[in-house]
């Protein structure tokens, strides 16, 4: 089975059935369009993108469902296309469609999830998308966790 390198697991195996397609890429990194997911029990429920041509490039994600589980989707109708999925309604969570929220952990602030801009992946034909809402009934900057109190 061939395989990809990855800077922080090392070489994955990869299975071309695993394979998640972003057509049009990542806002910012159009030219990967081919990531693995990868899950580890030790970080469960966060997961990993992987990037099947870049090793340094790996994303941390987490599903939308353990960040908020009444989250509703806004997926536009050349989302939907693009993702193989009817134009004309928004897909079932966790039945149709996965749907992981992608965590950036800055230096100087917690850890947060982009619930602005969810990656939706279909999980019949493993085709995904960053799915940029319209509206902006979420943040980009969704804080995971609280901020410490000041000492006073």
């Amino acid at each position: 089975m061939p395989q990809i390198s990855s800077q922080r697991f090392g070489p994955l195996e990869l299975d071309s059935n695993a394979v998640l397609e972003f057509p049009a890429g990542l806002p910012g990194f159009e030219g990967q369009t081919r990531f693995l997911l990868v899950e580890d029990r030790a970080t469960a429920p966060i997961v990993f993108l992987q990037s099947c041509s870049a090793s340094e490039l790996c994303f941390l994600a987490a599903p939308l469902a353990a960040i908020d589980d009444a989250y509703q989707l806004a997926i536009t109708p050349e989302d939907l296309h693009r993702l193989g999925l009817d134009e004309n309604r928004q897909p079932r969570m966790n039945e149709e469609v996965l749907c992981l929220a992608i965590l950036s952990a800055p230096e100087d602030g917690p850890l947060t999830a982009n619930l602005l801009a969810p990656a939706v992946i279909n999980l019949v034909n493993r085709k995904a998308v960053q799915a940029v809402r319209a509206d902006s009934r979420y943040s980009h900057r969704h804080p995971l966790a609280p901020r410490e109190a000041p000492c006073s």
